[in-house]
Parts: structure tokens; C-alpha cells; sequence
């Protein structure tokens, strides 16, 4: 994963792939300074497994922004929830094939200049019946997903502008 971070747009570009299946990532990034930072992230889903929802979690110092000039959407998903905490984001109603890429467009704000985040992502179990999964699905995202294993990334941050 690399990403760019434009300071005058107050921009971040963030760009990898995923190829863990039992793990949620961890990803730190290198601020050039704390506030507000517009995250635009693409990442390809190097599994064997279909996603139909993505869950991003903030550490204790940041949290998601929404409404005013905040965009939070995906290209692959068309629904999103956002904790009353603004700590828990799932974008759902979709899905990502293995070999194809996400796009997913959130703010945050942050008091560090090292925030960390947590991907974690949700493919449905084939025995379940598509009633069992949408429930399954339905509730994941209202409780959030189960913890699981972590990947650690420091994502190294290009700054221009």
C-alpha cells in the first residue's frame, strides 16, 4: 500500500491490495499534520472470497465526518451506516469479485498525525441460504463485524501541494 497526500486539497490517495482472508487490516498513516483529511482509497481484492460489506473502524483519536461538504460512498457498494459515535463505517449492499477493485471515499478527523484505521470485510458463508446472509449481513452491520486477527500496515505517505 502506498498513499499521496495532497495538504492544500487536504487530500489522501491510498491505493494497495488485500489478500488476507481470516485477518482485518490495520492500516497507520503518516499525516503531515492532524485535522480534517478527505481518505479516497482503492484497493483489489486479491481473495477468493466475494465481499458484499467492508467495515472501517478509527482508533480513539480520530473519527469519521458526515454531512456539510463530507462525501462518504463507494463506486461497488450503494448503502452506508455510520455509528452514532462516528467511529464505525460499513458501506454494504454490494460487492467486490476476487480481482476487482473498491473504491471507497470517507472524511475524517483526526488529533494525530498518525491515525490508524481497521479494515474489516464480510463475505457470506456458501452454506448459508440467501435469507441466512442477508440476516447475518443485516446484523453486522448493526453490531459491527466480530473482531478478528490483525494485520499491522504503515502505509508510507508521499506529501505534495
Amino acid at each position: 500500500m502506498a498513499g499521496v497526500a495532497d495538504v492544500r486539497r487536504r487530500v489522501l490517495m491510498i491505493s494497495g491490495a488485500i489478500d488476507a482472508v481470516d485477518y482485518d487490516v490495520s492500516v497507520s498513516i503518516n499525516l503531515p499534520e492532524p485535522g480534517r483529511w478527505q481518505i479516497i482509497k482503492s484497493e483489489t481484492n486479491l481473495t477468493d472470497q466475494t465481499w458484499v460489506a467492508m467495515q472501517v473502524t478509527t482508533d480513539d483519536d480520530t473519527h469519521f465526518v458526515e454531512g456539510g461538504d463530507a462525501l462518504v460512498m463507494s463506486r461497488q457498494f450503494s448503502k452506508t451506516f455510520l455509528t452514532p459515535d462516528m467511529r464505525r463505517l460499513t458501506f454494504f449492499d454490494g460487492e467486490v469479485r476476487p480481482g476487482e477493485a473498491v473504491l471507497k471515499v470517507f472524511e475524517i478527523e483526526t488529533e494525530a498525525r498518525r491515525p490508524a484505521y481497521a479494515h474489516a470485510r464480510y463475505s457470506p458463508v456458501s452454506s448459508d441460504s440467501a435469507e441466512r446472509s442477508e440476516e447475518l449481513l443485516q446484523q453486522m452491520v448493526t453490531d459491527g463485524m466480530p473482531q478478528r486477527p490483525t494485520i499491522e500496515v504503515i502505509v508510507p505517505v508521499t506529501v505534495i501541494g
